[in-house]
């Protein structure tokens, strides 16, 4: 892996749009609101194209699409060499399936199909069983948004408590509490302010804490420190992870002390 990444260390080298690498996966963007922009970005495309050829490297065209975000996007058409490429209405993310609306409600319902089709297996074949955590991965960023999709993934738990040798016959509310298990919907606020420390705290990835900003405020309960809530002109982004720690306020001035002492 070392290797590879040493070998596209000059991939983004004279690019005019934003590039992401991870690993063999990259992803080149931008804002195109106009012809000049579109012409921005297919220039990057055959800068890429140019650079795999030089390198003696291949993009996986049949894995290369487009995925035009905003509701008033033109659509415009990229190719990379001689081959044009298809636009998508989702694709996955590191794992996270997100559509052209930055909605996941698609990943969260593959989330539940593929944790429920675990406990079945557990419960028909004791012997097969899967530690991979697909009701919490990446789950910052695809949290549920609706109380019927927080109910699904709920759900799921109780079933899997279920399975517990001598608790079939308590209710839904004892079983997880003689467990010692908190609700996904708590756990999920929990791994919310772990993140939140690890930007603010620890400077977490490139350019990470700059999601957060913190504010003084001497009317502030506690602490002289708020987190300072950003505006935006469309509500696409009032379900990600800034925002609904900014509504969390019963838990976050307890932590936001901590982190400023």
């Amino acid at each position: 892996m070392r290797l590879h990444l040493a070998a596209i260390d000059d991939l983004d080298a004279a690019l005019e749009c934003t590039i992401s690498k991870f690993a063999d996966d990259t992803k080149l963007g931008g804002a195109v609101d106009s012809l000049e922009g579109q012409e921005v970005l297919q220039r990057d495309l055959d800068r890429l194209k140019h650079w795999a050829m030089i390198n003696g490297m291949k993009f996986n065209k049949s894995k290369c699409r487009i995925l035009h975000l905003g509701r008033s996007n033109a659509g415009y058409k990229y190719k990379l060499g001689e081959e044009w490429l298809e636009s998508s209405p989702a694709e996955r993310d590191l794992g996270v399936l997100v559509d052209s609306r930055l909605n996941t409600s698609q990943q969260r319902a593959l989330a539940a199909k593929r944790a429920n089709r675990i406990l079945g297996c557990v419960k028909h074949s004791i012997t097969s069983r899967s530690k991979e955590p697909h009701l919490e991965y990446c789950v910052q960023f695809w949290a549920p948004q609706f109380q019927k999709e927080v109910q699904v993934l709920e759900c799921i738990q109780r079933r899997e408590t279920k399975l517990v040798t001598g608790l079939e016959g308590m209710s839904c509310e004892e079983r997880p509490r003689t467990l010692g298990l908190s609700s996904l919907e708590k756990r999920r606020l929990r791994g919310d302010l772990i993140a939140l420390y690890s930007f603010l705290r620890r400077g977490s990835g490139e350019g990470g804490a700059e999601l957060f900003s913190l504010g003084s405020s001497d009317r502030t309960r506690g602490n002289g420190s708020k987190l300072r809530q950003g505006r935006f002109r469309v509500d696409i982004r009032k379900h990600f992870l800034t925002k609904r720690l900014q509504r969390a306020k019963h838990v976050l001035s307890v932590w936001l002390t901590f982190i400023s002492d």
